[in-house]
């Protein structure tokens, strides 16, 4: 990647929409509320053989100082600062508005390339709100729809000739690679039409030095902005008192003691029943999406209210997921009686989810940092239990001694007889055990067998999985000899 381009314009003109065209996936949240994006989000764009990285913004509005739209423009402005180019986008159907002008004008200031694209032009009916653009003195406006992926070609041709401006030649690190395809005819490139978006984890067949993939979760105003913020030392999610504010999955790259991780920003999660806007569904959704692709996943609460029914649900799904999970309690330096908060904790864990008994917990104020030096070191640990493999010697006479203990018990007068197991993958450990019965086996004995397994290997907190198969009748298929 050579060069960097943001998108920047007024909330609804389809910033998002764009940028989910141009990395090719759904990414994004896209819908018709306005301001549905409020942190900067990073990709990898594409226009056929331009490769760059990708910033989608905040929709750009007027607002007091500290307010919301405020802090979203100072999350717009940190953006353009890293960027070498920026793409103004507006929405022809609706014209340029004073909005717009507002900040063609702030744009201008800001000294880098500015191409202005004239967005939702789908057919002739918009000639008039193209040619509005010239009064905003960015230049010639590119016709686009990034619903339809039309106009990537001018827009390519646009992105080179803004690059010349500062010197930049987005196919220097190409030209290093001896059998890189050097043909490129804008003509041909630009993909038009429609995409097959999907959220794809590019990186599961990454090499072993791909990042560790870290979720922050949490009811609303827990403070996961907050922490990140901290942990990679720059304002670079919004945060604020009001609950809500974080409505996308934001992914951060940082790196921890030379580990590379990628960060995940979650929307809060509340309760079912008061999700009722779409806006939130879809953030919802993306929050969902966010724990499937983790490795590990930090469930962030706010240790003045304690923990709630809506936790434990989180953290049920968590372990639904088979993640590895660390409990971390937030505004710790204002909590008085701190035993009473940990009781409570324990006590809800121990009844609502056994399976995570021994799951690691860490105290500390995302806002001052005052004991978050604590965290990474507990979700390495955590990462690294859910990698655990244990080998089947081991295994099975573990499982020997387990069944001499405790035998497994007969059901309708016929004994279950488990005769070996083995693990079969990792993240999470997940084990097959070959009987004569599986249907049959109680899910309280399979319930025993875990915890056996969980502490006799010390693997507290990880989600374990336990299949039952079965196993081969080493007499079937012979025919049963009969005296003569």
């Amino acid at each position: 990647m050579t060069f960097t381009l943001a998108i920047v314009g007024r909330p609804n003109v389809g910033k998002s929409t764009l940028f989910n065209r141009l990395v090719g996936k759904k990414i994004a949240i896209v819908d018709d509320t306005p301001g549905v994006t409020r942190d900067r989000r990073l990709g990898e764009g594409r226009i056929a053989d331009l490769e760059f990285i990708l910033m989608d913004t905040a929709g750009l509005e007027q607002g007091e100082a500290g307010s919301l739209p405020d802090r979203m423009r100072q999350q717009t402005e940190m953006a353009l600062a890293d960027a070498d180019i920026a793409l103004m986008l507006y929405d022809a159907r609706a014209g340029v508005t004073p909005t717009d002008e507002h900040f063609a004008d702030w744009l201008r200031k800001m000294g880098k390339p500015v191409i202005i694209g004239a967005n939702k032009c789908e057919g002739n009916a918009v000639i008039d709100g193209i040619y509005e653009a010239y009064s905003l003195g960015l230049g010639e406006p590119i016709g686009l729809s990034a619903e339809h992926g039309e106009g990537l070609g001018e827009l390519y041709q646009a992105i080179i000739e803004g690059l010349k401006e500062v010197g930049i030649d987005p196919y220097a690190a190409e030209e290093d690679e001896e059998d890189k395809d050097t043909d490129r005819d804008a003509d041909t490139g630009p993909v038009e039409g429609d995409l097959d978006y999907e959220f794809v984890d590019h990186e599961d067949t990454a090499g072993d030095d791909k990042p560790l993939r870290l979720a922050i979760v949490g009811r609303p105003n827990a403070g996961k902005s907050t922490l990140i913020n901290y942990l990679v030392g720059e304002d670079r999610l919004i945060t604020g008192p009001e609950a809500g504010l974080t409505r996308d999955s934001i992914a951060v790259d940082w790196e921890w003691d030379g580990m590379p991780v990628k960060l995940f920003d979650t929307a809060g999660l509340r309760k079912r029943a008061r999700v009722t806007e779409k806006l939130e569904r879809l953030s919802v959704a993306d929050t969902m999406r966010a724990v499937q692709f983790a490795e590990v996943v930090v469930l962030l609460l706010d240790s003045e209210v304690g923990i709630e029914k809506q936790d434990l649900k989180i953290a049920e799904k968590v372990v639904q997921e088979g993640r590895a999970m660390v409990i971390a309690l937030n505004k710790w330096d204002a909590v008085d009686d701190r035993l009473q908060v940990h009781r409570q904790l324990k006590d809800a864990l121990t009844k609502s989810l056994p399976q995570l008994k021994g799951v690691k917990i860490v105290n500390f104020s995302a806002l001052t940092g005052k004991g978050t030096q604590k965290l990474m070191p507990t979700v390495a640990e955590a990462y690294e239990l859910w990698n655990a493999r244990i080998a089947t010697s081991g295994f099975n006479q573990w499982l020997a001694d387990t069944l001499e203990k405790h035998p497994a018990p007969s059901v309708a007068g016929r004994r279950i007889k488990i005769r070996y197991g083995a693990q079969i993958k990792t993240r999470p450990p997940t084990f097959a055990l070959f009987c004569n019965r599986p249907d049959d086996l109680p899910d309280s004995y399979k319930r025993y067998l875990e915890n056996e397994l969980r502490r006799d290997f010390d693997l507290p907190g990880v989600p374990l999985r336990l299949y039952m198969r079965k196993g081969a009748n080493p007499y079937e298929g012979r025919r049963k000899k009969t005296k003569k």
